[in-house]
């Protein structure tokens, strides 16, 4: 049997989990969701959720993934009789994600592009149009979306080609860093705005009445961004445990991606939101319009300057989008590699790369076409009109957010709940212990309440999260 090459070095797990984390999820999702639930009592109820959940099932998959070895789908049908089949759940989800991940990846690419053609003043610039022309104009260009969806596909699968050490750890271990100061660069310029101020009041100053409003659909948003952010529920934490030695502290490494991951995605809010509020003073805080409307506008009113700015904002984005997409695209080719070096036919993961990126590439396609509702190729649902059935959608009807709540709102949360009623009733959480002090001098010391949030807290906090997706969507 082939060796399983894993992670080289802690440095290099860290930055590729937290790279997971780090991704479109904080850069585009945190901002947006923040921005249309209340700013503060959105981060509120965040915070809250990743302390009760988040720590909880991350410790588990990491955990549950290095005690097996494998991929998602072999850790449940090894460990478990009874959530055989929840693997399968877990790999699906990644593989719905990445369609139209890999659409907003691409989106991102024409921007950054778009702002090289304003520096050096070229016909593929944005030629004196506003944010919002410049932004329907794209989505109305099926072509040119798909084409940058795919190319976005293609680096994805040339990264996860190289295999853990040679593609994932390598990139993610100079891809974070530089990740991180260019939002720095970013969050200086979008703060000193004028205006901006009224965006930090929005995010930090205490106002709990979005959560009187309408509490369930706060909850449910701020869960399901927790695990979109955090890569969780989607097999990912899973397959790179699988790839950590005993000497590893889980329950370290889990801290601090926690930590990093909430971190990044308050500059990410930082970054967008005030500028948001310097440049819209009536409030437009929610939407696809603060990445690709609201931003470029700002970079376009600095002159020159901005178009610096904007390809560095956009490169930061591409490379925050990049770190996650090829921990969703591992997720799928780990399952097939570890067959594959089972029954002996060696190393097997170009050819699996390649056959899924093919396969990711087919939904992309449909969502790119789809161009975020504004093509019209989503498929609307049938209603019952004075007794004939007729097909209806509306304007943010979209194939792109269909898969995103497929994802996001049914598949994460449910595959998160069944996991921890597995390892609270079936397994036990003394197996979770076991694993993160197998190596000598390791010690659980957050063991209380960890038992006790994924036996109780955790399972009805996501019953919460998965009734309010649904609720949200379908109502």
């Amino acid at each position: 049997m082939q060796e399983r090459h894993g992670f080289k070095s802690t440095f290099g797990f860290l930055m590729a989990a937290v790279g997971s984390a780090v991704g479109l999820g904080n850069i585009w999702g945190f901002p947006h969701k923040m921005g249309s639930n209340g700013g503060f009592a959105f981060l509120l109820v965040y915070v809250i959720l990743a302390a009760l959940c988040g720590f909880v099932v991350m410790v588990s998959e990491l955990s549950l993934g290095r005690r097996t070895g494998k991929g998602a789908i072999e850790t449940y049908q090894i460990l478990s009789r009874k959530f055989k089949w929840l693997g399968w759940l877990a790999t699906l989800s990644p593989f719905l994600i990445l369609s139209f991940y890999c659409a907003l990846g691409g989106y991102c690419l024409k921007y950054m592009v778009l702002n090289f053609g304003n520096l050096i003043n070229a016909g593929f610039g944005t030629n004196g149009l506003s944010g919002d022309a410049v932004f329907k104009t794209f989505m109305l260009n099926q072509t040119e979306g798909v084409v940058f969806g795919l190319i976005f596909v293609l680096l994805t699968a040339l990264i996860v080609m190289g295999g853990i050490r040679g593609g994932i750890e390598k990139f993610c271990s100079v891809g974070m860093p530089a990740l991180f100061i260019m939002l720095v660069i970013i969050i200086i310029r979008s703060c000193t705005l004028p205006g901006a101020v009224e965006g930090l009041k929005f995010m930090f100053v205490p106002n709990l009445q979005p959560l009187k409003e309408n509490f369930l659909s706060v909850l449910a948003t701020a869960g399901g961004q927790m695990f979109f952010s955090l890569s969780l529920g989607m097999g990912v934490m899973i397959t790179y445990g699988s790839y950590l030695d005993k000497k590893k502290n889980i329950h370290k490494n889990a801290m601090i991606i926690l930590v990093c991951d909430t971190i990044v995605a308050l500059m990410a809010g930082l970054a967008v939101l005030p500028a948001a509020f310097a440049l819209d003073p009536e409030g437009k805080t929610s939407g696809p319009s603060l990445l690709f409307v609201t931003l470029q506008n700002v970079f376009d009113n600095m002159g020159t300057v901005g178009a610096v700015f904007g390809i560095v904002f956009y490169l930061l984005v591409i490379l925050a989008a990049i770190t996650s997409s090829i921990s969703l695209l591992e997720v799928i080719v780990t399952h097939f590699c570890d067959k594959a070096a089972a029954k002996g036919k060696g190393d097997k993961r170009k050819v699996y790369s390649i056959i899924a990126a093919a396969a990711v590439s087919v939904l992309c396609i449909l969502v790119c076409l789809d161009g975020m509702g504004y093509s019209g190729y989503w498929v609307p649902g049938r209603v019952l009109v004075d007794g004939v059935w007729q097909y209806t959608a509306t304007y943010n009807d979209c194939w792109l957010d269909f898969f995103d709540m497929l994802s996001e709102g049914i598949m994460m949360p449910l595959g998160a709940l069944l996991m921890c009623i597995m390892i609270g009733y079936e397994l036990g959480p003394d197996v979770i212990r076991d694993e993160i002090e197998s190596h000598e001098g390791h010690k659980m010391h957050s063991y209380g309440f960890y038992k006790l949030c994924v036996r109780f807290i955790t399972p009805l906090l996501m019953l919460l999260v998965l009734g309010g997706q649904i609720r949200d969507f379908f109502i």
